[in-house]
This record gives C-alpha cells, sequence and structure tokens, in this order.
C-alpha cells in the first residue's frame, strides 16, 4: 500500500471518529435537554410505580349511581362518553359519596378520571384516606385521626374532563365525597397510586400450617411498604427514620430480600443526623439499637468495606455507653430511656432492659472490634461487659425486661420464658413482642412460640389487617369488630375506640415495621438457617418443627439463595434437604 492511500484511509478514520463524537454528543443534549433550566437534587428515586383498580365498594351514600364501574374500567383516558361511569350527585343538600377498598394496603397516591359532565368549572371533593374503613370515614379531630406527617383528609378540585393525581400517604380504603352543594361528578376511572421498590423477594418460607405462611408474608409486606426513600417505621404516620424501631425491620429485610441500600442510607442519615455526644432520635436505647443493627447487618451482608465506615463513630458511641455504666449498671443520662411504649410509665422496667440493652449493644461492639482488627475497641467492650453482667436487675415479671435479660444471658433462661408465657399472648406489644419470641426460643419453647404467632399476629389477620399494626393488645383483638367493614352500632371497633399512648384510636398506624418480627424468626429457628460467620461463608442448619410436619424455604445470602426443605418421615425423625450456593460452608 502506498503513501497516499494511507493518507486516504487514515482521514476516512478521523473523520469516522468525528462524525461518532458528534453522535454522542447530540446524544448527550438530546437526553440531557429535558434537565436544561432545572435545579435537580443529586438523588434520583429508586421507587416504582403501579397504578391499581379498587376491588371493591364498601358503601355509597347519598346520590350515587354507576359505582361498579369503577371496579372495572380501565382505559386510562377520558373521553366524551359518558356511558360506564359513576355519577355522583349533592343534590337537595345531601351528602354524597363513595368508599372504595383496594383489597390491600398500599402506600402512594390517587388518581382520578373525570368524564364529561354539565358543569365545566372544576368540582371540589373531600378525599379521605383510611387503613381501615373507620379511618375512611372519619374526618380529622374526631377519634383521634389526624394528618400526621402525610395528608389523609382534604378537598381537592377535579377537571373538567381530565385528570388529576392526589395525596401520598398509607392507605387501602379511600373515601371520595362531593365538598360543595347542587353538584354532579361522573368519574370514569379511580386508580390507586402505588409506590415501592420492585424488588423480589428471595427468601420463602412455607409450612404444613397455612397461618403461619400468611403470617410470614404479611410481615415481608409490612416491611417492604416501609422502604420507602428511607426505611420508614410506618407508611401513614411516623414516615421517620427511627433506628431503634429498624431493628426487626431490618432483620425483616435480611431474611426476605437480602443486601438493600435502603438499610445502610437509613443507618448512616442517623448517625450523621446524630453528632456525638448525643443520642439517636434522643433516645439512649436507640444508640444501643443502632450498633446491634451493625453486627447483625455485617452477619448477614459481610459489607466490610461498609463497616469501617462505623468504625470511627463506633469507637466514641461505645466510650459513651461506658461511660453511662461506670458503677457496673446503666445509668443513661442526657437522653429519653425509652424501651417501647407499653414500658414506657415503669421506671423500673425501663432500668432493667436498659441495662440488658447496655451488655447486648457493648457485646456486639466488641465482636465488630474483632471483625475489623481493632483489638482496643474489642476489648475495652468485652471488658465492660463483663462487669455489667455481674448486676442482675429485677426485671418484675414484666414480658419485655425478661425478654432482654434473657437475650443477654443475664439470669435463668428458663424462668424469664416462664414470665413471657404468662397468660400467653397477653402483654405483647407488636415491637417487643420480636424479642419475647426470642427469648423464648433461647429457652427450646418453639411450639409455645409458635402458638403466639398464631394467636397474636394472626389476630390481627383476623380482622381484616394485612400488614402489621403499630400496636394492638389481645383484649382488643378478642373484642374488636373486622377493620374492612363498617362497625354496627354499639360495636366496639379497634382502630376507632382503642389504642394506647401515641398510637391512641384513628392516629395508630396499621403498617408498622416494627411489627414484622415472626418474619425473621420464622426462617431463623423453624427454618434453620443460621449464619455463623459474617457474610453467610459459614452457616449451620438448625430447624425446630415444634408440631409442623414439613417447611421448606430460603433466604438470601451474598453468596446467592439458600433454599432448604425438611420434613418428618415415617418414624417422626427430621429429614433435611439443602442447595447451597457456591463459596457458602455447612457446618454440621
Amino acid at each position: 500500500m502506498d503513501s497516499s492511500e494511507t493518507k486516504i484511509k487514515m482521514n476516512r478514520i478521523i473523520v469516522n471518529i468525528i462524525l461518532l463524537m458528534a453522535c454522542v454528543v447530540q446524544i448527550d443534549a438530546t437526553e440531557n435537554i429535558a434537565l436544561k433550566g432545572l435545579n435537580c437534587s443529586n438523588s434520583s428515586s429508586e421507587l416504582s410505580l403501579k397504578y391499581v383498580l379498587p376491588v371493591r365498594v364498601v358503601h355509597t351514600y347519598g346520590e350515587v349511581v354507576g359505582s361498579e364501574h369503577l371496579l372495572t374500567n380501565s382505559a386510562r383516558q377520558v373521553s366524551l362518553s359518558t356511558s360506564d361511569v359513576c355519577a355522583i350527585s349533592s343534590t337537595g343538600g345531601k351528602s354524597s359519596g363513595i368508599l372504595l377498598d383496594f383489597g390491600k394496603e398500599i402506600h402512594g397516591g390517587l388518581k382520578l378520571y373525570a368524564a364529561v359532565r354539565a358543569t365545566y368549572r372544576p368540582v371540589k371533593i373531600r378525599i379521605r384516606f383510611g387503613e381501615s374503613v373507620a379511618e375512611a370515614m372519619t374526618q380529622v379531630g374526631i377519634d383521634n385521626a389526624t394528618n400526621d406527617h402525610a395528608m389523609r383528609d382534604f378537598v381537592v378540585e377535579v377537571p373538567w374532563l381530565g385528570s388529576i393525581e392526589v395525596g401520598n400517604s398509607a392507605y387501602r380504603f379511600v373515601n371520595i365525597e362531593l365538598a360543595e352543594p347542587d353538584i354532579d361528578l361522573n368519574l370514569a376511572l379511580v386508580e390507586g397510586i402505588f409506590k415501592y421498590r420492585d424488588i423480589p423477594y428471595l427468601g420463602r418460607f412455607k409450612c404444613d400450617n397455612p397461618r403461619l405462611n400468611q403470617i410470614w408474608e404479611t410481615g415481608a409486606y409490612t416491611v417492604h411498604l416501609n422502604m420507602q426513600e428511607y426505611l420508614w417505621d410506618g407508611v401513614k404516620r411516623d414516615r421517620l427514620v427511627w433506628v431503634g424501631d429498624m431493628h426487626p425491620e431490618v432483620m425483616t429485610i435480611n431474611s426476605v430480600f437480602g443486601r438493600n441500600e435502603v438499610v445502610n442510607k437509613s443507618l448512616d442519615f442517623v448517625r450523621d443526623d446524630t453528632p456525638l455526644p448525643g443520642w439517636m432520635n434522643g433516645m439512649c436505647s436507640y444508640s444501643l439499637w443502632w450498633i446491634i443493627i451493625q453486627r447483625d447487618l455485617y452477619m448477614h451482608c459481610g459489607d466490610l468495606d461498609y463497616l469501617k465506615q462505623q468504625e470511627s463513630y463506633l469507637d466514641k458511641i461505645a466510650d459513651q455507653i461506658i461511660e453511662n455504666c461506670s458503677d457496673g449498671k446503666e445509668n443513661f443520662k442526657n437522653g429519653e430511656r425509652f424501651l417501647d411504649w407499653p414500658t414506657s410509665d415503669k421506671p423500673e422496667i425501663i432500668h432493667a432492659g436498659l441495662h440488658a440493652l447496655a451488655v447486648m449493644s457493648l457485646e456486639a461492639a466488641s465482636e465488630l472490634g474483632k471483625w475489623l482488627g481493632n483489638t482496643e475497641l474489642s476489648s475495652k467492650c468485652a471488658d465492660a461487659t463483663g462487669k455489667l453482667r455481674k448486676y442482675l436487675p429485677d426485671n418484675f415479671g414484666n414480658k419485655q425486661a425478661s425478654a432482654l435479660l434473657a437475650l443477654a444471658n443475664i439470669g435463668n433462661a428458663d424462668a424469664l420464658a416462664k414470665n413471657i408465657l404468662r397468660d400467653g399472648a397477653d402483654g405483647f406489644s407488636t415491637f417487643y413482642g420480636f424479642y419475647m419470641l426470642e427469648a423464648l426460643a433461647k429457652a427450646g419453647l418453639y411450639d409455645e412460640a409458635m402458638k403466639i404467632i398464631s394467636d397474636y399476629w394472626g389476630g390481627m389477620i383476623d380482622l381484616g389487617a394485612t400488614t402489621f399494626w403499630e400496636d394492638v393488645s389481645m383484649g382488643d383483638l378478642r373484642f374488636s369488630s373486622r377493620i374492612d367493614s363498617i362497625p354496627a352500632e354499639g360495636q366496639f371497633n379497634f382502630h376507632s375506640k382503642g389504642g394506647r399512648y401515641c398510637y391512641r384510636q384513628l392516629r395508630n398506624s396499621l403498617c408498622h415495621g416494627w411489627a414484622s418480627g415472626p418474619t425473621p424468626w420464622l426462617s431463623r429457628h423453624v427454618l434453620g438457617i443460621i449464619p455463623i460467620e459474617p457474610g453467610f461463608r459459614k452457616i449451620k442448619i438448625e430447624p425446630h418443627l415444634g408440631s409442623l410436619k414439613q417447611v421448606e424455604g430460603s433466604i438470601p445470602t451474598p453468596y446467592g439463595v439458600i433454599e432448604v426443605r425438611h420434613h418428618r418421615d415415617k418414624n417422626n425423625k427430621i429429614k433435611t434437604d439443602v442447595k447451597l450456593p457456591k463459596g457458602i460452608q455447612l457446618v454440621k
């Protein structure tokens, strides 16, 4: 090839490169033109949207015709047609509206499609979201109904021949009511806007008791709804990062979804929001839970790089805890002394619980120090733990205190379990119920724990729950009407008339992540998959079927999903089949 041909070919290559670069520049310009002139934040939403139809018309009042069309219409476009619409009229001074059921609790808003009507101007309507029928039928200010954290009761205007999106809360039921007299509204379509993380359920649990299966799934879904931009405690009320409440939620995420960035993001948010010597969320116990979460998260995910980012803060908060336990017993100051709401007015119980939590958190910090190669951190926490264990606070027969003392290895596990079993599920709370179950497992009382799960968490499902609640007593469960029906005259309804403390009546959240404890408990103790080295490098499998005949399921790990099946043979012995991802060692 002569030099002239070489030059021609080189020129063609250069031209092609220039053209290609021009195309790239043009593509970049096309992609970014939508953002031109906008002051955008550096973050983008990790959430997905789905539009869902109602499944049931619970109730209509006043003048409503054609409500059944809202259950089947799916064309997401208004038109000039007036057929197949739900016609609502407020003539004669009557209040008119419709109460819809979306079948299960969701998080998000509502989209309404208004068809042709005689009046061109916008029509005012009142929207009431409700986690229960009673809540959707009640205005703010009655039965402690609130707009705290999320607007669930408000008035908006619906356009003529158009659509509108409104709201951002948690709900299963929606009450749509005309808010002005002598007006008509034709609704062609009403959709729930479901805002959620589109992630797979990698963990599974299935046994020969369908009730336990439903409870496991309900706990998983409860936490899934609360995995929003951050890990919230409740999607209606308590749309905040409460780090103590996160522990059962993180254990559920570990068991069902595996590693998820919402956990690290939320833990770091609370850390950065709490400069020392402050206590997280203003409560000393919540800083203790932060350490315990870090330990349990590392055991499941084995992310050493993330753990190293916590080392400086962990070292300093450990010193702060030790300083508050200098005489061999907890004496936390400068923060609210809190375990859970049912014990919030019992200082002697709080003392016992905080002492146990101090032991549990320093023990966790000592383990974290070993994994970090920080022998000084590990040693000082181990020394402090040994001193604290010499003191045995009185539990006064309280179930919360008994559970924490048992888990901290302070006192006799069997005697403490007897306190927890006294009167069955009476005295359980949805938050600390998880630790009561853990204490029962420590004492080998698996059948007893599963019965309480069935009675207490299953009792919520019996009343129509599709997610687990902030709190409820067994007395309320025994006597309440269902949350998905209109209470009869004189009938007790837990959501409108029950509850205590901050969750009195309709302020009570019916989707609270801290209530998901049975999900990780069943995966760990019944399915029996337990990591014994961080990141599931080594595991043991110890199923405890109790009276169950078979159970199967899976749990996500950094190496993939572990699948296990247990069944009883004709001699009543448990046989186990295991599928392990490469990289995981099963220790017999």
